[in-house]
């Protein structure tokens, strides 16, 4: 295979990947060993973050943007009219090792469309992962996606050379991909997820007896849902992001705000705005949930079933519960102390730590680095001031939002900018 057409392949096939946000390590401890290539100890990829601030990235491509199915969401459907590619596996295992060896990338993250079947599709993703482990020692961090359907017998497989594993549920209810992919099969998602979390347990307890127990998937899985296509409202997003999270064990629930690229009058038009503030609040709902306490049923519910685009959903939920606060943060326990507006886990853990040894007034706040234009409304110290004395929710959302910045504003209709 000449350069030349390799480098249009990887064009085609790296540009088709761009759609799939589902691309995060979050706690891989594959570490290199026998000389090999590569360590995924406690990093991230495709540029995300690590917990010391490093910015790391992967080569992020799909195996082949042919597919059998023609769901109207999706780039790569049957009938959409783009350039086709398919990548061998021995391509993508020399492009990996070549990328790494010029530090371009720290990992691979592996998606395709799905060509003949499940299982011959995910058979060549396995092989990609075994080549690299076994005959190049790679030992970086690799993410390869579960298709839809694919046996058990390979899920296993892909578990002991993947560090995560992803399937995709695409849309957030069975009603809605009926609409968009009626050639699909719900359980088919399920299936691959349902295999992985076995796995993983059981993994994790033969480890406790047999310390050479195979690593399996030791990043877990995670799964992505497509945002604004199907016309799902929050809660039903945020409930099946919390069945799949409390069932399926999944380290991540990925939102992607829907990029209108067909003209099927199914779904939003072309020129339609991506709904990027509406992703960025389930995202910041989802961080609530998983690490601040709270339940989906207090962010969204039967009687508000969508977040608020102006304002957070931590500030929505204090102003909806405003007998609730103010929140002494001398006495408050841990649950109370998170839910304050404007004060994150951090602050929390520095708050606790802090009053052990004196009362802390609002000097002592601003140095811990609490965010001082919100937390001001919501909580009470070693002083006299009260700031938000009788005002009602609606003038105290005002008065935050005219001291409020968000990169977010000029997204904001002129109804939802009145404030600030």
């Amino acid at each position: 295979m000449s350069f030349t057409r390799t480098l249009e392949k990887l064009k085609i096939l790296a540009d088709a990947a761009k759609y799939d946000v589902s691309c995060s390590s979050s706690g891989s401890k594959r570490t290199n060993t026998n000389k090999g290539l590569g360590d995924a100890t406690g990093m991230g990829i495709c540029h995300s973050y690590t917990e010391d601030g490093r910015c790391v990235s992967l080569l992020k491509i799909l195996l082949t943007n042919h597919c059998i199915f023609d769901c109207a969401y999706c780039v790569t459907r049957k009938s959409n009219d783009v350039k086709r590619a398919a990548f061998k596996v021995q391509e993508v295992v020399d492009l990996t090792i070549n990328f790494y060896r010029r530090n371009y990338i720290e990992g691979l993250f592996l998606s395709s469309g799905i060509f003949k079947s499940a299982d011959y599709t995910m058979e060549r993703l396995v092989a990609v992962a075994k080549k690299l482990r076994l005959e190049e020692n790679f030992n970086g961090y690799i993410h390869l996606k579960s298709i839809p359907g694919a046996s058990d017998e390979l899920m296993r497989e892909a578990g002991l050379y993947a560090d995560r594993l992803s399937v995709n549920i695409e849309i957030p209810t069975k009603s809605g991909l009926k609409l968009l992919a009626p050639d699909k099969n719900f359980d088919d998602f399920i299936k691959p997820m349902n295999k992985v979390k076995n796995e993983i347990i059981q993994y994790k307890t033969e480890k406790k007896i047999i310390k050479s127990t195979p690593k399996y998937a030791p990043a877990g899985q995670s799964t992505q849902m497509i945002v604004g296509a199907s016309g799902e409202n929050d809660f039903q997003i945020l409930k099946t992001a919390e069945h799949y999270y409390k069932n399926y064990n999944l380290k991540r629930v990925y939102y992607s705000g829907y990029v209108p690229i067909s003209l099927d009058n199914r779904l939003p038009k072309i020129g339609t705005e991506v709904p990027m503030l509406r992703e960025n609040r389930l995202y910041q709902s989802d961080w609530l949930t998983r690490f601040y306490g709270f339940q989906t049923n207090e962010i969204v519910n039967l009687n508000h079933q969508n977040l608020d685009l102006d304002i957070d959903p931590k500030l929505s939920w204090a102003l909806r519960n405003l007998h609730e606060f103010p929140v002494d943060v001398n006495t408050a326990d841990k649950r109370m102390l998170a839910r304050i507006p404007g004060v994150g886990m951090k602050s929390v853990s520095k708050i606790l730590m802090a009053r052990k040894y004196r009362r802390l007034n609002w000097d002592h706040l601003k140095k811990i680095g609490i965010a001082f234009n919100r937390a001001q409304y919501f909580l009470v110290c070693d002083s006299n001031i009260f700031e938000r004395r009788d005002l009602t929710a609606e003038k105290l959302k005002a008065k935050i939002l005219k001291n409020s910045k968000s990169k977010y504003d000029k997204m904001l209709s002129p109804q939802l900018n009145l404030f600030s």
